[in-house]
Order: structure tokens, then sequence, then C-alpha cells
């Protein structure tokens, strides 16, 4: 039979909070963390506005040599990882660390630390490039960095699917806890990819918001005046157990992870498939690989970007996995607040669905002032909504096709 799997502990660092905490009373307050770009000047971007992390002080955990030594995105992955074993309560000494693992995904990795030592190579020549630049780019450093910190020798790596990478780093820890290969994974993901290069690309590809002069009304999924979606930052870390294990040592519960479900649009390097055809694929896997039924969905977490096409595709994808009952459910953007964290965004919005579920509220999407006619479905416009979740989808789709679905859902100990 395959093992149970449940998430017992939760980090994150992100736009509107630095703890779990911050970030979830945030959602709830529906407070936008989007506004001017204040890393560098931007004044020649036409698009000037992101959702930066803010207050960030990796000092009160990290040792300020080692920070150095560490891009930015490697900082916000082992700080989340020390929230989510905190939160966890997880007894290390106790812990069998060959049977804990590390399954971290990144959509871009170390792009700040690429941006500089090639500035430093190109300015001054590469006797002044760090000895440390490989390791500080390289995307499977959050993974391994956070493995040697605590002696977790059980499967450890990254993944790399764009705007999936988290929920497929999820999914992994998931498959391997299941599979009895581990007991305990720390899975997450991390991105930080607020650059004049990163910004300059995206810009170029017209994939992201130019409503300058409204940055907190930048991000508005599913709304018809929607013009992209705003870059974002942070990271989630999240504490997989298997179920016997997390039970026997008295661990508080968020939620159970039941199902994954993945696949390919085989369609375009950025657009999505117009009629959600990978999106859908992933959703019926992800609920059927949960052992349950459309009808038990009652709660979704979407991928809802605020891009023009993305948005439209995914609602179709829905009303086709779900039929008319799609009405019914709630289906909110956690991105209408936190901006697009590339490859963190499936961890950090699976965080915010295992609290709806531990605390039976949904939070809203914000700036849904005037909703598309393709996008009718119940998506929480303005203000959060009182709501029983029972069994949740969270959404995550990627450049280059790559879909996941993740099905959580509140513990029934008769399982």
């Amino acid at each position: 039979m395959k093992r149970r799997v449940v998430v017992t502990g939760m980090g994150v660092i992100s736009p509107v909070g630095n703890t779990l905490g911050e970030f979830w009373n945030s959602l709830l307050e529906g407070r936008s963390g989007v506004g001017p770009v204040t890393r560098f000047d931007a004044s020649a971007f036409t698009a000037q506005i992101v959702a930066e992390v803010k207050d960030f002080d990796p000092s009160l955990y990290i040792d300020k040599k080692e920070v150095r030594r560490m891009d930015l995105s490697e900082q916000y992955a082992i700080v989340a990882t020390e929230q989510a074993l905190q939160d966890s309560r997880l007894d290390l000494d106790a812990v069998d660390l060959d049977r804990c693992g590390v399954v971290i995904g990144s959509g871009i990795g170390g792009i700040s630390t690429f941006e500089k030592q090639h500035g430093l190579l190109t300015t001054s020549g590469p006797t002044k490039v760090s000895p440390f630049f490989i390791p500080m780019m390289i995307i499977d450093m959050c993974a391994g960095l956070v493995s040697i910190r605590h002696g977790f020798r059980g499967p450890n790596y990254a993944t790399v699917s764009a705007c999936s990478s988290s929920a497929n780093a999820i999914s992994d820890a998931f498959r391997i806890i299941q599979r009895g290969e581990a007991d305990i994974m720390i899975s997450g993901g991390a991105e930080a990819t607020i650059t004049p290069s990163a910004l300059a690309g995206f810009c170029q590809a017209r994939a992201i918001s130019t409503r300058n002069h409204e940055p907190e009304k930048a991000s508005r999924p599913f709304d018809k005046d929607r013009d992209g979606f705003v870059m974002g930052e942070g990271s989630a870390i999240l504490v997989l157990e298997e179920y016997d294990y997390a039970v026997s040592r008295g661990a508080t519960i968020y939620g159970e992870v039941l199902g994954s479900g993945m696949s390919a649009d085989a369609h375009h390097m950025t657009a999505p498939h117009p009629d959600g055809r990978g999106a859908r694929r992933a959703m019926e896997l992800a609920i059927k690989d949960a052992g349950l039924t459309p009808a038990q969905i009652n709660y979704i977490n979407t991928h809802g970007t605020s891009t023009p096409l993305g948005d439209i595709a995914e609602t179709k994808a829905i009303k086709e996995v779900f039929g008319d009952r799609a009405y019914q459910i709630p289906c909110n953007s956690t991105k209408s607040m936190i901006g697009h964290i590339l490859g963190s965004a499936g961890a950090i919005e699976l965080a915010a669905t295992l609290k709806s579920l531990q605390e039976k509220v949904v939070h809203p999407t914000i700036n849904l002032d005037r909703p598309d006619e393709e996008c009718d479905l119940d998506y929480v416009p303005h203000k959060k909504r009182e709501w029983n979740t029972t069994y949740a989808l969270s959404n995550s789709f990627g450049f280059g096709g790559h879909n996941v679905s993740l099905v959580v859902g509140q513990v029934n100990s008769a399982s």
C-alpha cells in the first residue's frame, strides 16, 4: 500500500510578510505586496513595478560570512527552511537523517549572482570573479545547502520546470515518502529574480504588467483590464512526513497530500494551450491519483497569473474538469497580492491552500473589478470567505508547457 503523506511545518518569505503568519494574515486582509522597483534604476524599463521581499534579515538565521557566499535565492530558502523546521517541532536529534531528504525547485536560480560576477569579469578581469560564483549560481544549491546545514542524507536535488518548479519538487517529495524511500522530506521553492536582466527579458517578452502608475492594482487575475503578471520573489518550504511517523510524535498536521498530476501542453514556449488541454489533464490526473472524483473538490487555488491568455485557458480547463459544478467552487488567485514568484509560486500557493484547510477560510482575489466575460467562475473577489475546504486543488503551470496540479485534504484518520 502507498504510504500516507502529511504536511507538518511551513516557512514563508514573501512580498507580504517574512513569516507564515505575516504572509497568511496579509492574504486574508487583501494586502498587495506590489510596488516600484527599489533595487536598481528601472526608469528605462517598460515595467517598473515588482513584488519585492521587504525587511529581510538573513543574519537572524545565517552567519554573516556565510551570507556573503550565498545567492539571495539560497538565503531565502535557508531562512524559510529554518522557519518550517521550527514550525514542525521536529527533534532532529531523534530523526534518522538517512531517511530525511530535500527537494527544492527554482525556475531561474542565482541570476543576481550571475549578473554581478559577469560584471566583474567584463570590467576587472577573470581574477576578480568569486571562487563561490558557481555554487552561488546553480539551482541545486538551495537543496544542497539545506542538506549540509542539517545533515539530511536522504534524496537531495532540485527541480526546474519554470513556474511549476516548486510544485514539481513537492510532487517528487510526496512520491519519495509514499514509496518508502524517506520518512521526512523538506520541499518547496526559492526565487530571487528581481534583477535588471530578468526584468528586461520579461519586458521584452511583453509578459508583465506595465501599470506603473498603480502598482498595487497591477496584478489583477481574471479581470478584463489585466495586462500581464507582476514579477515577485521569495520562498516557501514545507516539511512533509509519513503520516504514522507524524502522528507518533504528536505533530500538528496542516493537511494531507493526496495526489499529484503532471502533463505537458506540447504547444508553445510561453503561451498556454488555448483550450487549457494540458492544465485539464494535470487536474484530472491529480484528482484520480488522490482517489477522489471532481465532485469532491471544493476549493481551487488557481495558477491565476493575470495574463490575458493564461487566465482564460485555466478557466476553460476548470470548466472541462468540473462541468457545471465549476461555478460552485471558490477559485482564488494568491498572485493577485504577491505577484508571480515564478519557480517558487507552486510552493507558496500550496502553503496558502493548506492554511485554508486549517482555518476554514479562503483569501480573496484582489483587483477583480471588471471580470472578463470568459473568466466567469467564483474567484472570491475583494474579500475573504469563510469556507470549510475538505479537498483542495492547487495549480501550477510554466513556460515550456509544464503543468502540475496537487490535491490536498483534511486529515481523515480512517483513510
